[in-house]
């Protein structure tokens, strides 16, 4: 079992959060799924073409790097907190950057799909890892204000990378989106190396499965990172189904180019990115009890307008594309407060605990996607279904939460893992 100590976020790592370099390579990151992702979608048409693929089969490379990262999670997180956090990084986007050059040389669709399953297999050291680094070094407000500030990091992939992909493509061809997902997989290896140290002291506690089940057994014996996770997780499935199926959707029902798609899909980025900057100015003055309330009640705004666009089948673009950016803007609010609600009483365990928020979470993406992909038929009803039935439900979870997690949000929560700990065996 895990020894009962004290000290969960070691002093020596406090002077971390303000330092840029640090901050931003952690904040960069993040951006390596959604880079691979939005960087690729311009791309899909011209590959579907080029590797005799359908287009439904061709979409398919989203919602496969989301699976490949579902199930790199748990062994991220684990082998991080036994071994520590840059060991697991530099393993992980090595692979990262490897199947990346793979897949930008790809001769048929399949060797493309295998590829990206393992692209997102090695891309899941990045995602968990930067959530686990934060806790290591901040809590509380603290850890919102830099989840917010990662998020703004964050987004900047999807303002750019659509546009960027366009770019690619007319100056040269659909395998230079993928090449520049590779050079960039590499050029985050390169930063690790520069701008990261060790924030984590490696605690290998007996067999690996013993010490996975004690973390998985610590993070569901707290209520309030259960309720947090569940407003991490739930969004995500419907936002994925229109990301997925975006590209077509634009530019096949509403006439848009490649490039005029790009500005559209990087409108949905600026709105997450203008969430976490309300957030961060909005978390000196509420609580981040009031804060996730915030954000779910604007989501259900945003489900509201996108239930009444499936029930007519039919919206001007701003309508629904606005609608979506309304429900990320909410995204950008309720993701930052509700990480930190899950990972604040964990600090021993942040790796598996950030493991397990994200595999539930690109589960549930891989999910949205792939079904995205499976329903599309060229109209904004099913997606917008979707994506309505997942902001329904988070808002649900929230009004919930007094039988969920009926116990205050304090940023330094009495109740901690050292003093839960059972005794070891």
């Amino acid at each position: 079992m895990l020894p009962n100590r004290p000290e969960p976020t070691p002093v020596s790592n406090q002077h971390l959060t303000s330092k840029p370099s640090f901050i931003l390579t952690l904040g960069l990151l993040t951006t390596t799924a959604a880079l691979t992702v939005d960087l690729s979608l311009p791309a899909i048409p011209a590959m579907a073409e080029a590797l005799l693929a359908d287009l439904p089969r061709a979409q398919k490379i989203v919602g496969v790097f989301m699976l490949g990262m579902a199930l790199g999670q748990i062994p991220a997180g684990l082998f991080s907190d036994r071994l520590g956090r840059l060991p697991v990084l530099y393993a992980g986007m090595t692979i990262f950057a490897i199947a990346a050059a793979v897949a930008s040389f790809a001769p048929s669709i399949e060797v493309m799909l295998a590829a990206r399953f393992v692209q997102g297999f090695g891309a899941a050291s990045a995602v968990v890892l930067s959530r686990a680094i934060v806790r290591d070094i901040a809590s509380g407000k603290e850890g919102v204000r830099l989840m917010s500030l990662m998020a703004m990091l964050f987004t900047a992939a999807p303002v750019i990378a659509p546009s960027l992909g366009a770019v690619l493509m007319d100056l040269f061809d659909w395998r230079a989106t993928f090449t520049a997902i590779a050079i960039a997989g590499f050029g985050m290896l390169l930063a690790i190396r520069v701008n990261l140290v060790e924030t984590h002291t490696p605690e290998p506690q007996g067999h690996p499965v013993r010490q996975l089940i004690d973390s998985f057994r610590t993070f569901f014996s707290f209520r309030r990172s259960v309720f947090g996770l569940l407003l991490i997780v739930i969004p995500p499935f419907g936002f994925m189904a229109v990301i997925t199926t975006s590209a077509a959707l634009i530019i096949e029902d509403y006439g848009l180019t490649a490039r005029q798609y790009g500005f559209v899909f990087a409108a949905a980025g600026i709105a997450i990115m203008l969430g976490s900057w309300l957030n961060r100015h909005l978390v000196l003055r509420f609580d981040v009890t009031t804060l996730i309330g915030i954000g779910a009640s604007i989501m259900m705004v945003a489900s509201a307008n996108l239930l009444a666009i499936a029930w007519l089948n039919a919206a001007p673009l701003w309508w629904f594309w606005g609608s979506l950016c309304v429900f990320f803007v909410a995204v950008g609010i309720l993701a930052p407060n509700a990480t930190v609600v899950a990972l604040d009483p964990l600090p021993r365990v942040a790796g598996v605990a950030s493991s397990i928020i994200g595999s539930i979470q690109n589960l549930l993406s891989a999910a949205g996607a792939l079904i995205g992909a499976a329903i599309y038929d060229g109209s904004v009803r099913n997606a917008a279904v979707v994506v309505a039935g997942a902001g329904t439900l988070t808002f649900i979870v929230w009004l919930l939460r007094p039988l969920i997690a009926p116990k205050p949000f304090c940023e330094h929560p009495p109740e901690t893992l050292e003093e839960r700990q059972p005794t070891a065996r």
